[in-house]
């Protein structure tokens, strides 16, 4: 790792003039494999060293990045970055950071089987046998896209406050885009399986069962699957759909730099307002959390980019709005403390408020004993689409793998149906939450330039009461 370049990036930025310096190096390495209708479409491995630098002078805040580690290079930058700085000092707003503890520590997750120990050749037959499971289908999938990825991300973090982090995270990642045929219809479907962790992980999703059964299951819809009544009824929300609500009308809302305004012409905006916190949007059992220390997953950490501990964050408490995402510098502008929502897509991108994991927190009921309460329903199992506007208001899933439900009993599928409501509907609908969460993975995008980040998002069953579904 590249400590020592790190910390003189920081002292030199401290010694001319900095009001606050910070630094993150990283080196990260990786390959990554993709395959195509059963060809191989691409193969690499990758390898990256940079550093990202942080800087306040005059009020104003400076970003620089680089992958020339070397004194001279961070010397001509940093004095740059300094100048502008200070010009732009005069005719801009101040920013500030909230005050957060020295922290000095260094963590790891540990592989049980080490990525990098497992050959082109091991990686790539993962692929293959997934191809080769498809294949045997005894029906059509005309469009096959699988990719196969590992990265080791060894991170250094240091402030001018004196905080010293080191971290090394592993991740493994899989993606798979395929579509089946029917006479002549077609359906697609997407998978994305992220962790954090070692080769174990790849072993342990079974790969060619996992989506030889997702290509069954579209083929059925497709085949057998009839429209849904067009009358008020209940829908069950799976975890997967539990998850995507939770992720867009949940966390991106929550997020304080939206809120102030930051990413108005980029992202979008938000329904919510500081002075909403406390307000009662759900029955007393819904909470939702975001939270970056749960074991294994893709938003795994335990201090952000910018030096802050990371804890659970409950959004949702109790049924009602309890706080928000926040970076040090949206903590100071609402006057509270930073709860560790800073993240970086990598050394070259500014940290901003991000998510992490986020995700509903279980209930006392078995989803069994939800749908056996529901006379007439739809079991929504997984989406296909969603929809959402810039204020993370209106929003629209359109379900891919989903049931009928009569008198407590899943029947027949259902094709395409469509829940179309608001957030506070979907909230004010909630009237049952299942014991059982469960996660799926997904990519966050924010930022301009965008910055792509890894997440979970989940939750427990759902039931919503009073749906018209489109």
């Amino acid at each position: 790792m590249h400590e020592g370049i790190a910390d003189f990036a920081v002292n030199y930025a401290a010694k001319k003039g900095a009001d606050y310096a910070e630094a993150r190096a990283e080196h990260s390495e990786g390959m990554a494999f993709s395959m195509k209708n059963g060809i191989l479409h691409a193969a690499g491995f990758e390898r990256e060293d940079g550093i990202g630098v942080r800087l306040i002078v005059g009020g104003a805040m400076r970003f620089l990045s680089t992958n020339k580690l070397s004194k001279s290079v961070l010397r001509e930058m940093i004095d740059k970055a300094l100048r502008a700085g200070k010009s732009s000092a005069r005719v801009s707003s101040k920013i500030n950071m909230s005050d957060a503890p020295v922290e000095r520590v260094s963590y790891e997750v540990k592989q049980r089987v080490r990525s990098s120990d497992v050959d082109s050749r091991g990686k790539i037959g993962e692929l293959f046998e997934v191809e080769a499971e498809l294949k045997e289908s005894k029906f059509s999938i005309p469009a096959r896209f699988l990719s196969l990825s590992d990265d080791v991300v060894h991170k250094y973090f240091v402030n001018s406050e004196g905080s010293r982090i080191g971290s090394v995270i592993p991740y493994v990642g899989f993606f798979s885009l395929i579509t089946v045929s029917e006479g002549a219809q077609t359906a697609q479907r997407t998978i994305q399986l992220d962790e954090t962790g070692g080769w174990e992980i790849v072993k342990g999703w079974d790969l060619p069962s996992k989506i030889a059964e997702e290509a069954k299951v579209l083929f059925n819809n497709l085949k057998y699957g009839k429209p849904a009544p067009k009358v008020k009824l209940d829908v069950v929300a799976a975890p997967e759909v539990v998850g995507i609500a939770m992720h867009e009308s949940v966390g991106h809302p929550y997020e304080a730099d939206r809120i102030l305004g930051r990413e108005a012409a980029q992202a979008g905006e938000s329904f919510m307002t500081p002075d909403m916190i406390g307000m009662k949007i759900a029955k007393e059992f819904v909470n939702v959390v975001d939270d970056p220390a749960v074991p294994g997953s893709a938003g795994y950490f335990l201090f952000d980019d910018e030096g802050v501990r990371a804890k659970r964050k409950y959004l949702i408490k109790d049924g009602a709005v309890n706080e928000l995402l926040h970076n040090r510098e949206t903590a100071f502008s609402l006057n509270t403390k930073s709860n560790g929502s800073a993240r970086a897509m990598d050394y070259e991108c500014e940290p901003i408020v991000r998510m992490s994991n986020t995700f509903l927190l279980p209930g006392e009921l078995s989803e069994e004993e939800i749908i056996e309460d529901v006379k007439l329903g739809i079991y929504m199992k997984s989406f296909m689409e969603w929809n959402i506007d810039d204020k993370r208001m209106n929003e629209r899933y359109v379900g891919s793998e989903a049931y009928l439900i009569q008198k407590g009993e899943i029947t027949h599928p259902v094709k395409r149906p469509v829940l179309e409501t608001t957030t506070l509907g979907f909230f004010s609908a909630i009237a049952a939450v299942s014991d059982k969460v469960g996660y799926h993975a997904g990519t966050c995008g924010k930022g301009e330039p965008s910055q792509g980040v890894p997440v979970w998002m989940g939750g427990p069953a759902v039931k919503l009461k009073g749906i018209r579904l489109g």
